[in-house]
Parts: structure tokens; sequence; C-alpha cells
């Protein structure tokens, strides 16, 4: 068999990278175009960046946005979290398959089906929409990716270091909190920043959602660009790339340390 990579599959992987990233790199390059034409490169210049903090639209937005993306993203992880407790350690218990649909079910749903089964739930019970609703929905999703993270590292936790606790006379409720969730952290760390990824970034599900005076900052970079594209959105843009990037970069590198303190630990024992 030949090994290493051929020329056909590095051709292959660099179209496939050109055709993924490229739109965003540009996006990026011309949010520092001197021209407000976004098209017409006209020299370098941050003047964008400073007139996105002038925009009181936007600033509005995002830090709507941000409030959002902090609030839904914690709310997400506590409930996340006892989601997979529930899962992994209570066994077989009535209703659930039920209760293990529910939590996976926005993960393989539509966002547009998500987002109007919240509008017609928020109508009926006659809620109004606006800040609270949006953090509602954003829980609803938010919370089914940290029970995934979660529920893959209790499934592989040691728990004869609770019940050697437990023998030791320290109470289930101490036990958590000094044993269990600090062993897994990393992965209720990198719960929460998918949750918070994820918040910042939603437009379909919170578009339903919302109401008056609460307008987060996809929505509102959505309702400009119909109109055309000015160098603000593309500035704005550029930072919400970068704060994604950070949150993705960093739940990779919590995962990763996770496995490989996960693998360290298990060669100690048999050692």
């Amino acid at each position: 068999m030949r090994k290493g990579l051929s020329p056909f599959n590095v051709v292959s992987i660099t179209v496939g990278f050109l055709f993924l990233y490229l739109p965003i790199l540009l996006l990026v390059i011309y949010s520092f175009n001197e021209s407000r034409l976004v098209t017409v490169w006209a020299g370098f210049s941050t003047k964008w960046y400073g007139a996105l903090l002038e925009n009181q639209g936007l600033m509005d937005a995002a830090w709507v946005t941000i409030k959002v993306a902090l609030i839904s993203a914690s709310a997400s992880t506590v409930l996340g979290t006892l989601a997979a407790l529930t899962l992994v350690r209570y066994g077989r218990f009535p209703g659930r398959t039920l209760f293990s649909g529910m939590v996976y079910a926005p993960l393989v749903m539509p966002d547009v089906i998500l987002g109007l089964s919240l509008l017609l739930m928020f109508v009926a019970i006659n809620l109004d929409r606006g800040f609270w609703t949006i953090i509602i929905a954003h829980i609803t999703f938010g919370m089914c990716y940290v029970a995934v993270v979660v529920q893959s590292r209790l499934l592989s936790f040691d728990r004869d270091l609770e019940e050697a606790a437990l023998d030791l006379g320290c109470p289930p409720f101490k036990v958590f909190f000094q044993i269990t969730l600090p062993i897994i952290l990393p992965s209720v760390i990198a719960g929460w920043m998918l949750a918070f990824t994820l918040s910042l970034d939603d437009l379909v599900i919170a578009s339903f959602a919302t109401g008056p005076g609460a307008t987060t900052l996809p929505m509102k970079i959505y309702s400009q660009v119909r109109l055309g594209v000015t160098p603000e959105i593309n500035a704005v843009c550029t930072i919400l790339i970068a704060l994604v990037t950070i949150g993705v970069i960093a739940t990779s590198l919590i995962t990763k340390r996770q496995e490989v303190s996960r693998q360290r630990a298990a060669q100690m024992a048999e050692q």
C-alpha cells in the first residue's frame, strides 16, 4: 500500500479548504479596507472598527447577544450536566427512553421546526417575546450539547473513587462537589464553551423567539445585509469570527487535554 499524500489528495484538500475558508478570509481582509465600497480595495485601515464603536444599533445588539449567550450557556451547563448524570447514573428508570429522546431531539431537529415550536408555545402560554424568551430558546438546544459532552466523560468515569468516599462517610452531595465535579470539570467547561458559541451565532431560532426591544447581533447583521453590506458589518463579523474561533480552539484544547489526562491516569493505574 502506498503511504503518504498523493498529489490528487493534496489538491483535493487544498480546494476543499479554499472553498470553505476563502470567503471568510476575504471578509476579514475587507474589514480593513479604507474604502466604504466593500468590493473595492483602497488600502489598509482600521477606521471601520472605530466607526463600529459609534454604531449604537450594532453595539446594542452585540451587548444583547453577549448577555443572552452568557446566561443561556450557564443555565444550559447546569441542566445539561444534570441530564447527563441522570442518563448515566440511574440506569433503567420509567420514562428513560422518552427522557433520552427529549434530550437528543433538538440535536437533529431542524432549526426552523424548533424555532416555530417554541414560538407556538410562547403564544399559547401568552408569554411576551423578548430577551428572556431568546434565552429559553437557546437553553433548549444548548443543554442538549452539554449533556452529550458531559455524558461521554461520565461513561468513562471511575466510580470507585465515589464509592470509597461514600464508604468513608462523605455525604453524596459533598462527594459530587469535591470528587465528581472536579474530575468532569474539563468536559463541563467544554460544554459551556460549546453552548456559548452556539448561542452567540444563532439566527434562525432567535428570530422566532425574539420580540420588540430584543435584537441579537446575527439578526441585526442579517437585517442590514439585506439593504447592502457596509464596512461596519465586515468589522463586526470579523470580531464574531474571532470569538467563535477562540471558543472552538479552547474547546478542542480542553477536550484533548482531558483525553491525555485520562490516558495517563489509565497507564498509571495499570502500572
